[in-house]
């Protein structure tokens, strides 16, 4: 029997069946992540045809099975980028093969680009940190939301200052370069607070980011600046007898990381993220407890963000990554935690920023029960050691030498005793708590320094020991009613031999009442 042959017309209709086919086949495959880009190594990598991996999607509706976060080169973000195994979504990642759902993560370093992002639903979840949030959570669309933090910046920023500036009120009078509206910003504004000083009594350099106010430094520009890590060793290293003054590892307990999403996203999303949240913590459970996992990390970090693998070690090691007992604390969800809360350094803040002239943009940004969803952090359960809080630091017992050890800030509150009494009044106690409370548990891994002074009134050695007391009854109340470890204390009574300056004599009734004062010193440990 003869075979029927096919027409020219046929066999091209064959070929361009069969390329169509293998075309949308292969699409298929790309966009339901079994193919990605040159080759799925878990890493962020490149595409094949040069564009930008990390660059926000035009059309959000490309893959209703992505979540898309925006964030910026930072360490504090490394638990979720470990359990995504790179910063592409990818069916390798631990989200896809737990929840069924993608993740992308977007490097936005640039501010304004970032917030754009955000406001053209490019990105679904953004990065802020709670202490400038206020300036700008009442400007954003979609009554944005936080709903997880995910780190402490624990050595990440610091402030550099140049030669002959040793302690916080060397810098009255002096230029300091800052990040306007940044982290940094929040942490000079504590700092200046614990010396006893105000913006106003400096002269502020107000720059777009921290690391133009590092460049400012090297230039000679400014006396100090405030700094990511690490171009505060690069400063020191660059401008002979500069230091770092102090860092967030004292200041343990000022910027907080954390991420927001839209209202309606988050109703819309609400079991997705749960989902993202408990496998992020998962993610810092592991980090934080495996330094191998760790290093794998690290490699993860230096692929996705371009930099070297020592650098992003570096970077998650100057954070503390916040598992989920550290979620339950920073949302106020624990009754005996006394330490820092995502409501007091978002109030604080916003206070602040109103004070220091930022009333536009700041007044307008709501309290923190609206901008707060406690939903995601509360509809998830995990327990072990890996998802405790983290302990307060232990400090050892305070020694002679700690008594004249220099101080970082020292700040005088004048708390008023009865004649001859060293029992704390109430009227004393709300004023520590006003005046210094909040700014030892911001510095939570600093030594304090508490000094009892009095007038000439009475003996010299009445004075002295009536001086002691008056300090350790401040440092017991602090213990006693905010937690606070009883060896971090260093207690000293000076009677009448440091009065204010130009009050030697207590010649008047206003020198001896500025006499009359306690003084709370922050020590390095």
């Amino acid at each position: 029997m003869a075979r029927r042959r096919l027409t020219p017309l046929s066999k091209l209709l064959i070929v361009v069946a069969i390329v169509g086919g293998l075309f949308f086949g292969f699409t298929w495959l790309k966009n339901n992540g079994y193919i990605n880009g040159g080759g799925d190594n878990g890493g962020s990598g490149g595409s094949t045809d040069g564009t930008n991996v990390n660059k926000p999607r035009n059309n959000k509706n490309d893959d209703s099975d992505v979540i898309d976060i925006g964030v910026v080169t930072w360490g504090g973000y490394a638990a979720g980028q470990y359990w995504n195994k790179g910063f592409d979504a990818n069916t390798q990642s631990n989200f896809y093969k737990d929840y069924g759902f993608k993740v992308q993560f977007h490097v936005l370093d640039d501010f304004v680009a970032s917030r754009d992002a955000f406001k053209a639903d490019q990105v679904d979840l953004l990065w802020a940190t709670i202490d400038a949030f206020p300036t700008e959570s009442g400007l954003l669309p979609g009554n944005p939301q936080v709903v997880f933090q995910a780190d402490w910046s624990r050595g990440g920023d610091a402030i550099v200052t140049r030669r002959g500036i040793k302690n916080v009120s060397d810098l009255k009078g002096k230029k300091i370069a800052v990040g306007e509206l940044s982290p940094s910003h929040s942490f000079l504004i504590w700092l200046l607070d614990a010396g006893n000083l105000k913006t106003s009594d400096v002269e502020l350099v107000k720059l777009a980011s921290a690391i133009d106010a590092a460049a400012a430094f090297k230039a000679g520009e400014v006396d100090a600046a405030v700094v990511w890590s690490p171009d505060d060793q690069d400063c020191v290293e660059s401008v002979p007898g500069s230091r770092v003054l102090q860092s967030t590892k004292n200041a343990s307990n000022i910027i907080a990381d954390v991420f927001y999403a839209k209202k309606d996203y988050i109703k819309n999303n609400e079991t997705k993220l749960q989902q993202l949240y408990e496998g992020w913590m998962r993610g810092a459970a592991a980090l934080n407890t495996d330094p191998a996992k760790k290093q794998e990390a690290a490699a993860i970090l230096a692929d996705g963000l371009n930099v070297s693998e020592e650098y992003a070690l570096n970077a998650i090691n100057n954070v503390r990554l916040a598992t989920h007992g550290d979620n339950l604390n920073f949302f106020g969800m624990n009754p005996d935690y006394k330490g820092v809360t995502g409501e007091k350094l978002y109030s604080k803040m916003k206070s602040a920023y109103i004070s220091e002239g930022y009333k536009d943009d700041t007044q307008k940004a709501p309290n923190w029960r609206l901008i707060a969803n406690k939903n995601i952090v509360n509809g998830v359960d995990l327990s072990g050691q890996g998802h405790q809080a983290e302990g307060g630091k232990k400090f050892t017992e305070a020694t002679n030498a700690d008594k004249t050890k220099e101080a970082v800030s020292s700040k005088a509150v004048r708390i008023s005793f009865p004649t001859g009494s060293y029992t704390l009044s109430e009227n004393a106690k709300y004023i520590i708590d006003g005046e210094f409370t909040d700014l030892a548990k911001m510095f939570s891994n600093a030594r304090v320094r508490v000094e009892g002074n009095t007038d000439n009134v009475g003996s010299r050695s009445s004075n002295q020991a009536l001086s002691l007391k008056r300090a350790k009854s401040v440092a017991d109340y602090l213990i006693q009613e905010h937690g606070m470890d009883k060896n971090r204390f260093i207690i000293v009574g000076n009677g009448p031999d440091k009065p204010v300056p130009g009050c030697e004599s207590n010649a008047t009734d206003d020198c001896k009442a500025k006499n009359r004062r306690t003084d709370f010193q922050l020590v390095e440990d």
